[in-house]
């Protein structure tokens, strides 16, 4: 394979890593006759779960490098697991405080959705945003723009800014707090190139308050 047509293929991952779950997101809500309802979920996130295997495959059998390649690494689980809670704890830490000044300041965040989910398709859900948002914006994108720029600080804040704007459903404070926690999961990744650890974390974020505290309150 000649290194024109390599490239190639890395265009096209880019182009996926940064648009794809958006376009498959607004696809789903045009399409589908009812958004809400759980078999348009959970179609939408076997999509978005396919993409991120798409991606993948470019890096093994056309880009023809490794996995760790883009930070994913499997001879450290555990380490890359406990450094994932450690994530979590940070980003609930600094997820709180986000909280509290939209508070003080009269803002509403995760109020009027509507939607109730049931817990099935609510994990299916945070665990797919939790591997294929870290793989194709922190992991692919994140190392090839840094590949092709010569810059992480150019791959770090377009992969950022790009990962917060396809929040904007959850509002400006949406967009603002993916801003924020996208932030801490780039530094870390930009330290270690650990991305299980950044998987990890960012799975836990979205499984304590979504999947697991309504799991403890069903017997109240």
């Amino acid at each position: 394979m000649t290194q024109t047509s390599t490239r190639g293929w890395t265009y096209a991952g880019l182009a996926i890593s940064l648009l794809g779950i958006p376009a498959i997101v607004t696809a789903q809500r045009l399409l589908a006759p009812d958004p809400t309802a759980a078999s348009s979920i959970v179609i939408r996130e076997i999509a978005i779960l396919a993409v991120t295997a798409f991606v993948l495959w470019i890096v093994v059998a056309r880009e023809r490098l490794p996995l760790s390649s883009i930070g994913l690494r499997f001879d450290r689980v555990g380490r890359s697991v406990a450094w994932g809670f450690g994530l979590a704890v940070a980003a609930f830490v600094i997820l709180l405080a986000c909280l509290a000044g939209f508070s003080d300041l009269g803002i509403h965040y995760g109020e009027g959705s509507g939607i109730s989910r049931a817990l099935p398709v609510t994990f299916l859900a945070v665990m797919r945003a939790g591997i294929s948002e870290e793989v194709l914006y922190r992991g692919f994108a994140l190392e090839r723009l840094q590949s092709l720029t010569g810059s992480k600080w150019i791959a770090a804040g377009v992969t950022l800014v790009l990962f917060a704007a396809f929040h904007f459903r959850q509002g400006m404070a949406g967009v603002f707090l993916a801003f924020v926690l996208g932030g801490l999961f780039t530094a870390y990744y930009l330290w270690k190139r650990d991305l299980l650890a950044t998987i990890t974390g960012h799975f836990l974020v979205d499984f304590v308050p979504n999947v697991l505290l309504p799991l403890l309150g069903a017997g109240d």
